[in-house]
């Protein structure tokens, strides 16, 4: 299981929000690129950086950051916010970067989104598909800064995705996000059984070595940590890129859900 490390751009400022909310931001760093080169040099393959200034209003503020950031090539870059056009999308991924990541227009445009697939190949993109649980425990799909919830389940869509050869989803409990109040375990337990064939990456609440492990033995194949590693909740020079070597947590510590 991989480890990957977020970087969330706003102003060109290194952000995290609370729950997606842009009234409740903290501010990390004034240079994300000492951000980045921090950790590459503690081991990270992989990055996921969040233009918020693009998921917000659709604009390009922090376009030459993240240019700066492929022009590295030291880290493949998945990113993502306000990508809402094919054109868009080529253009990020001609900076360099490995993998867009698609949020709002792939619940709202589906059938646009994977005529996306078709003209880049579908490895190249990653569906962000932010969820609310309702008391049922069905993951219900929300977009626009999770201010809609829809009445499509993650589920239902993720079938379409996966048939079209979608196989890269990153999933976030919304409720649990910036919380640093642990994983929705029980939920990518679920989705590792109902798609087995899909490379799923969990997002919101990590804030410690037993989370990893939990998520890593659920089948994830990577998990977004933002806040955690940024206040040092948990460690990239422990872990390196990944958790794959370290041994599991005895059997009796782990959440029910595995």
């Amino acid at each position: 299981m991989q480890l990957i490390p977020a970087i969330d751009l706003k102003d060109g400022r290194c952000v995290r929000l609370f729950q997606g909310d842009f009234a409740a931001e903290t501010q990390y760093s004034t240079n994300p690129v000492e951000i980045l080169d921090r950790y590459v040099a503690l081991g990270a393959e992989r990055v996921h950086v969040v233009d918020l200034d693009g998921a917000k209003d659709g604009s390009q503020a922090n376009h030459g950051l993240i240019a700066s950031f492929a022009g590295k090539q030291v880290a493949q870059l998945q990113v993502g916010g306000g990508l809402r056009t094919l054109e868009r999308v080529q253009a990020l991924l001609s900076l360099g970067v490995q993998r867009a990541v698609i949020g709002s227009v792939a619940v709202s445009s589906p059938d646009e989104v994977m005529r996306w697939g078709q003209v880049l190949g579908a490895d190249k993109l990653v569906l962000a598909f932010d969820v609310r649980i309702d008391a049922g425990n069905t993951p219900f799909l929300t977009t626009h800064g999770w201010v809609n919830t829809s009445d499509v389940s993650l589920w239902s869509l993720l079938e379409r995705y996966v048939a079209a050869g979608f196989q890269h989803v990153l999933c976030t409990d919304i409720a649990r996000d910036g919380a640093l109040t642990g994983p929705n375990v029980a939920l990518y337990a679920d989705a590792v059984r109902r798609f087995p064939g899909v490379s799923w990456q969990a997002s919101g609440g990590v804030s410690s070595a037993r989370d990893l492990h939990e998520l890593r033995d659920c089948g994830v194949a990577a998990v977004i940590s933002g806040k955690a590693l940024l206040e040092n909740k948990i460690s990239l020079r422990s872990y390196g890129h990944s958790c794959e070597t370290h041994n599991p947590l005895p059997r009796r510590s782990r959440r029910s859900g595995c």
